[in-house]
């Protein structure tokens, strides 16, 4: 097969929504389908000690919860399918905001009973920005929950996209008896009552059929009514408009009980998008060009806690990675070869010979990336779009076990490489501030630190508002700045001057005060 037609049967994609929405088990049911996984864990059952397959960290099997991107590929139909699993806990939304520069398209899972909700929306904000066709997934319709057409006018309205359903529930909660798929004009039904297996689909090329009576009985009138309001109301579906991101499919089902989910992965991989451009900062980049070159979204440390190993997760935007291969760092201009870069099924790795745009390999890294960082064949470019957001949340972090300080100082640098949090190192005393954007991030340090380094750590208060990086284009006014703030002034990892304001006053009067310097609240890499 070439290389054209490696990236065209390719579908990168990852699962966003609120927590708790559904979002990690219907990862589960798609990997069950691509025949990747033969039982799915039991996310929230502790009894059973089956967990999530995307769930790796011991900290996510415990609380049950996402606290890092996963990626999963799996074949489906000749289609390869490379799937990305997100935290959805709004502590977590960096990682799964660099997530997003990493994908072609993006499922949005929505709680039938809740409905839209806040992180949701954030996280919509940020495929809006960046134009990225998104699907619609309203799970858990085995559940009393709202009305159909209600839940397709929040999504329009909270998410600002228009809504074009696919599929259709027939009832709802205890009534719930079947899906219609509109895309494919096929009815998928329960046998029996226990609504855990699926007949298999029936054809319904007109809905006005007798036969439709006679599988869902006295529901039929009601779909028929339902489908007839819903050709009326929504515009027909276009895929160009849903691959500018105007337009986005709805598809209703149940990820626990495996329904809908099948109609759900038949339309994507007709719908969804091959690779795309990616942008760099000096150009576009085709994903058919012949060299290649990639980009650090993510790094995660201790994949396996036998083995003190770093990965940095690259995803591939043009060309072919070969193992072996002599590559160009961009930020290091240093040639650098990989002799078992890795393909993903959570935490399960396996050694890859070569691989296509739209891939997420890992790379072991002994500390030579940072998230941002571009790979080519020689050409010097830098993919744009990877920023590390102002953190809110500030606590000095000092040393609980003075025999284990290597392992502390070890264990933070990497953590903060992740992206995790980030550090920040007082000018005027040395002393080390974590900043997080959410109050989850300091515990997930604090086990982590413990359980993958053996470093005990202790956390102390800090009186902060924000912090923001500052650059200065005088160098007077500059040194004039240090001098009346010495005591907010800190470096990142990076060695960047920011400023840690006390307050939104004390930051609005550094802002009129001072010209000539600028304030960030984002850092580009």
């Amino acid at each position: 097969m070439g290389l054209k037609e490696e990236i065209q049967r390719r579908r990168t994609f990852a699962i966003v929504s609120h927590p708790d929405a559904g979002k990690t088990t219907l990862t589960e049911k798609l990997l069950l389908f691509g025949g990747a996984i033969h039982v799915a864990g039991a996310v929230k059952s502790n009894k059973i000690k089956k967990t999530a397959t995307s769930d790796f960290m011991e900290i996510e099997r415990q609380r049950g919860i996402s606290v890092a991107t996963s990626v999963m590929g799996f074949e489906y139909s000749g289609v390869k399918i490379n799937i990305l699993d997100t935290p959805g806990h709004q502590d977590f939304a960096e990682d799964t905001f660099r997530t997003l520069t990493a994908v072609d398209s993006v499922i949005v899972v929505v709680d039938a009973a809740k409905g839209v909700e806040a992180q949701t929306e954030k996280l919509m904000q940020v495929c809006r920005m960046r134009k990225t066709p998104v699907i619609v997934f309203v799970n858990k319709i085995d559940r009393e929950g709202k009305d159909p057409f209600d839940l397709l006018d929040e999504i329009e309205e909270q998410l600002k996209i228009k809504v074009r359903p696919l599929s259709w529930p027939v009832g709802m909660g205890k009534r719930l008896s079947s899906v219609y798929n509109i895309f494919d004009k096929k009815l998928y039904y329960f046998s029996g009552d226990d609504k855990t297996t699926a007949e298999k689909p029936l054809e319904f090329n007109d809905i006005n059929s007798t036969e439709l009576d006679k599988v869902i009985k006295e529901q039929a009138p009601k779909l028929r009514e339902d489908l007839e309001l819903v050709e009326g109301v929504y515009p027909e579906f276009n895929r160009q408009e849903y691959l500018n991101a105007e337009i986005a499919p709805v598809f209703f089902g149940s990820a626990l009980y495996n329904f809908g989910v099948k109609e759900l992965l038949e339309s994507f991989i007709q719908v969804a998008p091959s690779p795309r451009p990616s942008l760099t900062v000096e150009r576009t980049v085709d994903p058919y060009e012949e060299k290649f070159s990639g980009f650090v979204f993510k790094i995660h440390a201790n994949m396996d806690p036998n083995h003190r190993d770093r990965i940095a997760f690259v995803k591939i935007c043009s060309g072919v990675f070969k193992r072996n291969t002599n590559y160009t760092h961009v930020r290091l201009n240093r040639k650098l070869k990989f002799s078992n870069p890795t393909a993903f099924m959570a935490e399960k790795k396996s050694v890859i010979e070569e691989s296509f745009p739209g891939d997420i390999i890992g790379l072991h890294d002994t500390g030579n990336f940072k998230i941002g960082d571009t790979l080519t064949e020689g050409e010097l470019i830098n993919y744009k779009g990877l920023p590390n957001f102002s953190p809110e949340m500030f606590r000095y972090i000092e040393n609980a076990d003075p025999m284990k300080s290597k392992q502390l100082a070890k264990g933070v640098d990497q953590l903060m490489d992740e992206g995790v949090a980030q550090l920040f190192t007082l000018d005027m005393n040395g002393r080390k501030v974590i900043g997080c954007v959410g109050q989850l991030q300091f515990e997930v340090i604090e086990y982590r630190l413990l359980h993958e380094y053996g470093a005990k750590c202790r956390y102390e208060p800090i009186s902060m508002h924000k912090a923001c990086w500052v650059r200065s284009n005088d160098a007077k006014e500059w040194e004039d700045f240090k001098r009346r703030k010495f005591k907010s002034i800190a470096k990142d990892k990076h060695g960047r001057y920011v400023y840690l304001s006390e307050s939104p006053y004390d930051l609005q009067m550094a802002q009129s005060k001072f010209k000539g310097l600028e304030f960030f609240f984002t850092s580009e890499f």
